[in-house]
């Protein structure tokens, strides 16, 4: 990891890195909130994903987009419940997963109260530990530049292993879940705001937020 740009401290614990940083599972509460506050105070935290064999892989949350429900075109419960959104009506704090253009999973958590959809789709995250299964599951070769890991929504889903099958309407407030999101106590990242990118409806609302000067956020950065 030579010359890899972040904006948070790297470790120097021997023993496991997610281990080490104390990690605390984010609770319910905190996602019990409007998208909008959930999104930005999202970065800097970690997402996990326990593998067999008491491994893990960790990657710091550096960019995610807000969406709002029935007030925001862009939202996939835009038009109402479906089968497929049902999660994003659910309890907060769960993984909502979809497929789209054949051949990529998005991950997203819900928001707000039981019955009031909204969510939170993850773009970008920062590589932490298990680089090596990351670029196992990604099936590119190990000496690829890190941003190729998880650097958009479909990539850091495919680093993760995250499918709709396995993963939609999992729990992320739970240690006990394969999946979940956690913090420690690193200090707040500086956020930028930008306008969403990616989709053709709502494209001026400004609900992208991301980790200002990470290398690892997706695309341009257009303020």
């Amino acid at each position: 990891m030579a010359g890899l740009h972040s904006r948070f401290p790297h470790s120097t614990c021997d023993d496991s890195l997610v281990r080490c940083l104390r990690l605390r599972v984010l609770p319910r509460s905190f996602y019990d909130r409007d998208p909008r506050l959930v999104g930005p105070d999202l970065l800097g935290k970690t997402l996990v994903r326990r593998l067999e064999g008491r491994r893990k892989l960790a990657a710091r949350i550096v960019e995610v987009e807000a969406y709002l429900g029935a007030d925001d075109p862009a939202a996939h419960a835009s038009i109402g419940k479906t089968p497929r959104n049902a999660v994003l009506f659910g309890p907060p704090g769960h993984a909502y997963v979809y497929f789209i253009y054949g051949n990529h999973y998005c991950l997203n958590v819900s928001c707000l109260p039981d019955g009031t959809p909204g969510g939170i789709l993850f773009r970008a995250l920062e590589p932490m530990e298990g680089i090596d299964a990351m670029f196992s599951l990604r099936n590119i070769p190990r000496d690829s530049d890190l941003r190729r890991l998880t650097s958009g929504p479909g990539r850091l889903a495919a680093a993760f292993g995250i499918t709709r099958e396995r993963d939609n309407g999992k729990d992320l407030t739970t240690s006990r879940s394969d999946l979940y999101i956690a913090e420690d106590d690193s200090l707040p990242p500086q956020v930028l705001i930008t306008k969403r990118v990616g989709i053709k409806k709502a494209v001026d609302m400004p609900l992208r937020y991301i980790v200002a000067g990470n290398r690892f956020v997706s695309g341009s950065v257009k303020i």
